[in-house]
């Protein structure tokens, strides 16, 4: 495995991508990389911000061929800015916005293609560049508890057995007849591997386009003219379902970014008659399992991944995980291909000597019929704090419903120590463009309400 190709895709009218349903070819693609790696500063480092995912890989490409290292970091605040420049004082950033706000040296790569392609650096004949396994393809980041970046460096190699593992779990869809549109960001690990990485290496179609609102999805799905696959999260699953939205045909529905429910899975695929596969991961480790979540339980480890139970923590290693890791999670293997996940391990609670997880609290406030969206959080705030006594609280979106309604089912659900206190009916949740809630989002809300609502936080 000392090379690996760019791309699975060897005719050159093979269809690389898609953009409001318009093919673009396989020759389209190298020759837009090719002139785009020239047009790249002599900088190792290259900041990829493009959002238009077909951008976005044309710069991951370009990168690769011309031995530059992507980096991915989680957010992009000033802050974060700062500790990139800190951490690769010649990165650049490659934008596909001109209103780019990033303070780096930028290239633009939005100039009209046949702009692009007058560079006659360009090659005429084509021909798939083939990546040295070992060379560094990309720096992803994930927030450690002080907020500051973490790299994890991903080499080609690795990249490409790990969605090449993702492929086989496919079966029985063949993603060269596919379509591939995600709901999620391309810098974001889950997406940078299932809307990029497997379109790019399994010979599929990526989706140019990030549609976020039901609507634009379905619309987005309606556009692509061969078999479907919808890369989603289930905060946007959860949306469809909610409004009601009619999808066209889809070959295969993917999860990933948070535990699904077993009943939102079993709804997803009754509704949409596609078969939904969730995918357990994380930064630190890529896509490393996946699951049938309406039919099962466990979780079926990618080939070559082992689980390793130390003093209570779980650690991974082998396949493309080439250092082992311990996991933020609570996993408890049942064998050696498989796992039962119980929730992260920052995520338990423990009151009054009872135990329980945020994952499963979340779960069942998410269950009661007229909860659009929810979640439990641990309060932090002094009066909560008093004597180390763990205290809750939750918000919940519920245009129907009153607190005290959604309290009586919670009471139904759970012991009575983990009841929220308070719990707050807001109109949307913080959530962020993975559907993720940043704890200082809800910080930020919290305080708002405390401020209105002061005896709720007695």
């Amino acid at each position: 495995m000392s090379a690996l190709p760019l791309i699975a895709h060897d005719q050159p009218t093979a269809v690389v991508a898609y953009r409001r349903g318009r093919p673009i070819s396989a020759a389209q693609f190298l020759h837009d990389v090719h002139a785009l790696a020239w047009r790249l500063p002599t900088g190792a480092h290259v900041l990829n911000f493009c959002d238009d995912r077909y951008w976005f890989a044309v710069g991951l490409a370009a990168s690769l061929v011309s031995g530059k290292c992507s980096i991915l970091p989680s957010t992009h605040t000033p802050e974060v800015i700062r500790h990139l420049r800190a951490f690769a004082p010649d990165v650049f950033c490659l934008s596909d916005d001109p209103q780019c706000p990033i303070e780096l040296p930028q290239v633009l790569c939005t100039q009209p293609a046949a702009a692009l392609n007058g560079s006659s650096r360009a090659p005429v004949r084509f021909q798939v560049p083939q990546i040295d396994a070992g060379q560094l393809a990309a720096y992803v980041f994930t927030s450690g508890s002080s907020g500051t970046p973490v790299p994890h460096a991903k080499t080609w190699g690795r990249l490409v057995q790990c969605v090449r593992a993702e492929m086989t779990r496919l079966a029985p869809i063949d993603p060269a007849q596919c379509a591939i549109l995600g709901t999620v960001p391309a810098q974001h690990m889950y997406g940078f591997e299932s809307t990029v990485l497997l379109p790019l290496q399994s010979g599929a179609a990526l989706c140019a386009e990030r549609p976020f609102f039901p609507a634009d999805i379905a619309a987005a799905l309606r556009a692509l003219p061969r078999a479907r696959v919808l890369i989603s999260t289930p905060v946007h699953l959860r949306a469809l379902l909610t409004a009601e939205q009619a999808l066209p045909e889809l070959q295969l529905i993917v999860s990933a970014t948070a535990m699904l429910p077993a009943n939102l899975a079993r709804e997803v695929e009754s509704r949409y008659g596609a078969t939904l596969l969730e995918i357990y991961g994380s930064t630190e480790t890529g896509q490393m399992a996946s699951r049938r979540t309406a039919l099962e339980d466990q979780w079926w480890l990618w080939p070559g991944v082992q689980l390793t139970l130390s003093d209570g923590h779980c650690s991974v290693h082998g396949g493309h995980v080439e250092q082992p890791i311990t996991v933020a999670d609570v996993l408890e293997p049942t064998d050696a291909e498989h796992f039962v996940l119980h929730g992260r391990t920052a995520d338990l609670v423990n009151i009054a000597g009872k135990r329980s997880s945020l994952a499963y609290l979340n779960h069942q406030l998410n269950a009661i019929p007229g909860v659009v969206d929810g979640a439990f959080f641990v309060r932090d705030d002094s009066q909560a704090s008093l004597a180390g006594v763990t205290r809750l609280a939750a918000l919940a979106v519920a245009p129907r419903l009153d607190a005290a309604h959604i309290i009586k089912a919670l009471r139904a659900r759970i012991d009575a120590v983990f009841l929220p206190r308070p719990l707050l009916l807001v109109e949307h949740l913080p959530r962020n463009a993975t559907g993720k809630l940043p704890h200082h989002a809800l910080v930020a809300l919290t305080a708002q309400a405390a401020m209105q609502q002061p005896h709720l936080f007695a």
